[in-house]
């Protein structure tokens, strides 16, 4: 059975599909079978892999439109890696958790399930926010994982996630994991991320560090793994690829 992680944190701008999208190919790069879910109604992680535009998509398969297996894609550039992608045709994704979500709230829950066989490891990439498909999605993993900037706003909104989390741990019954931190575009030569680093430490997660690399971008553009993408010879930096995969090891412990 796959172990599936959420990366979330209601909060934009903190890298939450760069590191599910990272993360994603490496563990595809290390040989596992793994499965990128967009649930962001945006469809960022999506555009980012797939070049064309899907039959099917998350929006057809929670309505009943298709099954499962006919709205995953393979990820050409990167074997072992499929993506169930959202495209945002039409909002079709965002309609339905305004509309027919609160009638199934475990509806990802359930396809998780479905799928949970087929792949060794499901990494869900949601939107910021923290409405009802957030919610659904939360529940369906077992891990939820945080990922922020080195800065004082978003250890408020870390505090206010927790709050929000343990709620819905209580309401749905949901025994999903909040264990872990990953600061984003960490860079040791400023002292603010510095300081942010420590009262992360200080807390009860164990927090992890991706170091700032404009690669990241470029690769996001040109519609390309960060693993693998190259300008002029070069590809991300050695610290950032160490960070990387000792970061895609120790998730799925």
């Amino acid at each position: 059975m796959a172990k599936t992680i959420s990366f979330h944190l209601q909060k934009g701008g903190v890298g939450k599909t760069t590191i599910s999208g990272t993360l994603a190919c490496q563990s595809a790069l290390d040989g596992y079978h793994t499965l990128l879910v967009d649930v962001d109604p945006q469809g960022n992680a999506s555009s980012w892999f797939l070049n064309d535009a899907p039959t099917f998509e998350l929006a057809d398969v929670v309505q009943g439109k298709c099954f499962i297996q006919d709205a995953i894609v393979p990820v050409a550039q990167v074997q072992n890696l499929f993506v169930l992608p959202t495209f945002g045709i039409g909002g079709t994704l965002k309609l339905y958790s305004e509309t027919k979500l609160a009638e199934e709230p475990y509806v990802l829950q359930d396809l998780i399930k479905e799928i949970s066989g087929t792949f060794d490891r499901i990494i869900l990439d949601l939107s910021p926010g923290l409405g009802r498909l957030e919610r659904a999605a939360l529940i369906s993993s077992d891990e939820v994982i945080t990922p922020m900037t080195p800065e004082v706003f978003s250890l408020d909104g870390l505090e206010i996630f927790i709050d929000e989390l343990n709620k819905l741990r209580k309401n749905l019954r949901s025994p999903v994991r909040h264990t872990k931190i990953i600061i984003n575009s960490f860079d040791n030569r400023i002292r603010q991320h510095r300081d942010i680093f420590s009262a992360a430490c200080e807390g009860v997660f164990t927090v992890y560090k991706i170091p700032v690399d404009p690669l990241f971008r470029k690769a996001q553009e040109a519609g390309c793994a960060p693993q693998l993408f190259k300008v002029r010879g070069k590809g991300l930096k050695e610290s950032t690829i160490d960070a990387i995969q000792t970061l895609n090891k120790e998730i799925w412990r």
